[in-house]
């Protein structure tokens, strides 16, 4: 080659790469739409801007379309407001003067008398608040800032956000799974599965016919007949084994949401696994829920020994009136969940300058061991099981204040030695027994009714719960079997349940993940000891 052809070629060459690489900065990365949509970020990085009516600004995160269309993009309802869903068959479908002529799940919000929006329509709504016809939409819908290479990404993922095929739903079946760790209590998980499998055969019981054509109409919304399907996932092993054996377990069958469940001490590896897999995880029986609720799909009913830890903290703290705290003593068992419980209640009491030691027993050691050389004065907090708690021994040393983890030891039933039982007092995350009978009488009645044992009361009364809250939701789901809005459907629904069992009330306002926030202190009382009796009310911490 000559030398000018050379010179040509790599002028060529070089105006080649400086097209390409302008290319590639001008095509947002593909998660680029979900970015905006989700977290109110550009694929620049810049912060998202937006104006509402009125001149209020926002940016980034408070401006993400997610915080009033909901992560699945299928809207929702704030007071008299309908917040329309915005995924792809929702804004394209054709217009219809009649529900009945649409081919789509109903949706609160649908608005199905306007013309299917086009790309260019719908990024002259978000852009300037016009409908498809050109008509101003609600104030509430902010005027956002989006070039075109962010306004495409934000659009391709809201078609992509409508996903037609759905985990775990065929036409004449929904999956659901139930998943029991290797350390988790036999007797509890023998319980949890009756209650689950009598439940799952109620719901198929009655005779079903076909599915009618699914239409929009309120009036067809309940029209879904579909049989339920329980896969019991029992894990083997260490945790750091859990993850590839429930990756396993969802490949062979994918489930539409996991319901109830069953951990020991350890639920971390499941709950990472159901955040990272994008599957509801409802209501499992958990003394310690992972990650302190943070993520999206893993619903608790409460926050378990950590949520102890919180009320005890307040209670010590309280008592003192303004004194000294004395040094507090927590006592519990080598790898069970009083572990989390003891490190919950140190980092409550060290902003107070509170001085905090363990006791850590092994597997061969007594209770009696390690309460030897408790000194007077102390605080003396017990994350034990009824075993342990069985044998304490004749009484505490004088002057001692005892706290008991209610949930470790079995609620009003902890078998504190009578010695013990007038300086004793016990965390008690749920409703007090004569508060709470009437709304657990009905899962005992229907135990009994179908000659379920009873054998772990509330284990099975949750399972029971969780099982009603899921069928409540799915009646409202008509035929949108998409994860995110069961979990969103969760939310909206849970604080209308009037059969709430263990719990005086059940609430979870977006972000939220434990449904019941609080819990009492009480003590033993009556004649015999064998009542116990809130010391205050009701407490959230």
């Amino acid at each position: 080659m000559n030398p000018l052809a050379c010179r040509l070629w790599r002028i060529v060459a070089w105006l080649a790469l400086l097209l390409l690489a302008g290319l590639a900065r001008a095509d947002p990365p593909p998660d680029a739409g979900e970015r905006i949509f989700r977290q109110g970020t550009l694929a620049s990085g810049e912060p998202l801007q937006a104006i509402r009516d009125g001149g209020m600004r926002m940016e980034g995160q408070a401006a993400a379309c997610m915080n009033c269309h909901r992560r699945s993009g299928l809207g929702a309802r704030a007071g008299l407001t309908a917040i329309p869903p915005i995924t792809g068959r929702y804004l394209f479908h054709p217009r219809a003067s009649n529900p009945d002529d649409l081919d789509l799940p109903f949706v609160d919000g649908i608005r199905i008398d306007r013309e299917p929006y086009t790309e260019a329509t719908l990024a002259r709504a978000i852009r300037s608040g016009l409908d498809s016809e050109g008509r101003p939409l609600s104030y509430l819908m902010p005027h956002f800032a989006l070039d075109d290479a962010d306004m495409a990404a934000l659009i391709g993922f809201l078609k992509r956000l409508d996903a037609r095929t759905l985990p775990g739903v065929d036409g004449t079946m929904l999956h659901f799974a139930t998943i029991i760790t290797p350390d988790a209590d036999p007797v509890k998980r023998q319980g949890m599965l009756d209650v689950l499998q009598h439940y799952f055969a109620d719901k198929n019981a009655f005779p079903l016919g076909p599915t009618p054509r699914l239409r929009a109409s309120r009036s067809m919304m309940f029209m879904v007949n579909r049989r339920w399907q329980l896969h019991v996932w029992e894990l083997s092993g260490a945790p750091s084994a859990w993850q590839a054996q429930l990756q396993k377990h969802l490949a062979e069958q994918p489930v539409l949401a996991v319901v109830s469940g069953l951990g020991g001490s350890n639920w971390a590896p499941v709950h990472a696994f159901c955040e990272q897999a994008a599957v509801p995880c409802l209501f499992p029986n958990v003394e310690v829920p992972a990650e302190e609720g943070k993520g999206f799909y893993s619903l608790y009913f409460s926050n378990g020994v950590t949520l102890e830890a919180q009320l005890m903290a307040r209670s010590i703290l309280r008592g003192q009136d303004g004194k000294a705290v004395g040094p507090v003593l927590q006592v519990y068992r080598e790898g069970d969940s009083g572990d989390a419980g003891a490190r919950a209640l140190a980092a409550a009491l060290m902003p107070a300058g509170v001085t905090v030691s363990n006791r850590v027993l092994k597997a061969h050691e007594s209770i009696a061991s390690a309460l030897r050389k408790v000194p007077k004065g102390n605080v003396l907090v017990l994350w034990l099981r009824p075993p342990d708690v069985a044998a304490l021994g004749g009484s505490p040393p004088p002057g001692t204040t005892v706290l008991m983890s209610g949930l470790m030891g079995g609620l009003e039933h902890t078998p504190v030695p009578a010695g013990w039982r007038a300086v004793t007092e016990l965390a008690y995350p749920v409703d007090l027994p004569e508060r709470r009978r009437v709304r657990v009488d009905y899962a005992l009645g229907w135990f009994t009714i179908r000659r379920i044992p009873l054998v772990a009361e509330q284990v099975q009364a949750d399972t029971f719960l969780a099982c009603g809250l899921l069928a409540e939701t799915l009646n409202h789901m008509a035929d949108t079997f998409q994860r995110d809005y069961l979990v969103e459907r969760v939310e909206d629904m849970i604080e209308r349940r009037v059969i709430t069992g263990y719990y005086p009330r059940l609430t979870l306002a977006p972000g939220q993940r434990f449904a019941s926030k609080g819990g009492y202190m009480v003590r033993f009382s009556g004649p015999d000891g064998a009542r116990v009796a809130a010391e205050g009310d009701w407490t959230v911490p």
